[in-house]
C-alpha cells in the first residue's frame, strides 16, 4: 500500500516534506492524525483478539518489544517488505530452535542479528546511504 497507491505516496512525501505536500493542498496534520488513529484501531483490534488466548494486564506483548526490534534492525528501516520476510523467518527460525533447543529460543534471534549487522548494516533488505 506505502509502495504503489496514491496515498501511500502522500503518506511518504508527508513524512519526508510535509510543508511541499501542504502547498499542493493536502491537510498534512489531518492525514498524519488519520493515520495514527488507524494504527490505533489496528492495535485495538490485535488486543481484543488477543483477550481470550492471554492474560490481559498492562505490559502486555512487552516480551515481544525486543524480538520485534530486531526484526525491524535485520529487515532493514523503512523497509515493510523486509520486516515481512525477516519476521516470518525469524518466527520459524525461533520455532525450530525451541523444538530442538529451547534454551537458545530467545537468544538465536539476536545471533541473528549480529552477524547479519556484521555482514550487512543497513540490514537485509535496507538502502545504504
Amino acid at each position: 500500500m506505502f509502495e504503489r497507491t496514491r496515498l501511500g505516496a502522500m503518506l511518504r512525501a508527508g513524512t519526508e516534506n510535509p510543508k511541499l505536500l501542504q502547498a499542493f493542498g493536502v491537510n498534512v496534520p489531518v492525514m498524519i492524525t488519520l493515520t495514527y488513529g488507524f494504527g490505533v484501531a489496528l492495535a485495538g483490534v490485535a488486543g481484543v483478539l488477543a483477550a481470550p488466548v492471554m492474560q490481559i494486564n498492562p505490559l502486555m506483548g512487552s516480551n515481544l518489544l525486543n524480538i520485534v526490534f530486531a526484526v525491524v534492525v535485520i529487515g532493514g528501516l523503512g523497509s515493510i517488505m523486509g520486516a515481512i520476510v525477516t519476521g516470518l523467518a525469524l518466527g520459524l527460525l525461533e520455532g525450530l530452535t525451541k523444538v530442538f533447543y529451547p534454551e537458545a529460543s530467545t537468544v538465536v534471534v539476536f545471533i541473528v542479528m549480529a552477524i547479519v549487522l556484521l555482514m550487512r548494516p543497513a540490514g537485509l533488505f535496507g538502502k545504504e546511504k
